[in-house]
């Protein structure tokens, strides 16, 4: 069995799809095919059923992908490690948010330490996130909600009150607070459903009596206030995300705890290099200035 069949494996289970699978990896569909056919042979087993260029993983097939991604991510933590031990000071660090407004601070406070470590960082919902803790691709997470599982370790690093953002000539604007039936029949900007500030205010307007109206749905949680600010809708901001220069008036929410959890999360078995522990520890006191 060759470590090239395993990689192929892994695409094809993920994707389901043999053009789709051919195109991430760079290869032919028909190099593709074969591989698979020469492991399926191996194993004496059949991995997937075929349904024109589609495929599905069997039972055989099931189990057998726990254990190829199992022995992928120990070479892939192994390579790492040993790429640490040579290479201390530099490397790349695999970063994921759902939260995104605290993250310039702090990787701007990280660089101080560690100038010449990289990152990729990437914008996910809270369920691509899960399926990238889960597979291990990722050193930290930041987000909201916290996610927990037996594989991954979940530290709240902060308890961010949610915010009710309007235009300074809003009919709300001269109050500090306001209750959330007040807003029954406002236009709302917001994220997509998915995101964890989304879900959690979405719920807690449900149990109240009404579901926001969205005339704004997108992916970016940073144009909100530009789009609040242009009189486009109002919105469920947090407080980490309030910037003085804006034209907003930031409104408290009147008999109810509208709190987010943020939470720093990593998978319990991906090899911490030295630069991710210092990263954490960035995280950890950033927010705990912050806090005080």
């Amino acid at each position: 069995m060759e470590l090239l069949q395993l990689q192929y494996f892994l695409a094809v289970a993920r994707l389901e799809h043999v053009t789709e699978a051919a195109r991430s990896l760079h290869v032919t569909q028909s190099s593709l095919s074969k591989t698979i056919q020469r492991l399926e042979e191996d194993l004496g087993v059949p991995l997937f059923d075929r349904i024109g260029r589609k495929l599905r993983l069997n039972e055989f097939g099931s189990r057998f992908l726990r254990r190829a991604e199992r022995a992928l991510f120990e070479l892939e933590q192994g390579k790492q490690e040993l790429s640490d031990l040579a290479s201390p000071e530099h490397g790349t660090l695999e970063l994921a948010v759902t939260t995104a407004s605290t993250l310039p601070n702090i990787l701007r406070e990280f660089r101080k330490k560690r100038p010449y470590i990289q990152f990729h960082v990437q914008m996910l919902t809270t369920q691509e996130m899960v399926t990238l803790l889960h597979r291990g691709e990722v050193d930290f997470c930041l987000s909201s909600p916290p996610i927990r599982g037996d594989d991954i370790e979940c530290q709240i690093v902060f308890l961010d009150p949610i915010l009710v953002a309007v235009p300074i000539g809003h009919r709300l604007a001269d109050r500090r607070s306001v209750s959330l039936t007040e807003l029954r029949d406002e236009g709302f900007v917001g994220v997509k459903k998915g995101y964890g500030t989304r879900d959690l205010v979405d719920s807690l307007c449900k149990s109240v009596g009404f579901v926001p109206k969205y005339v704004y749905e997108g992916d970016e949680p940073a144009r909100l206030s530009a789009l609040v600010e242009a009189e486009i809708g109002i919105a469920f901001l947090p407080s980490t995300a309030r910037n003085s220069r804006e034209h907003i008036k930031y409104l408290q929410v009147e008999n109810h705890e509208l709190v987010r959890e943020i939470a720093l999360l990593w998978h319990r078995s991906r090899y911490t290099s030295r630069a991710a522990l210092e990263f954490r520890e960035v995280v950890v006191e950033y927010f705990g200035a912050i806090s005080k």
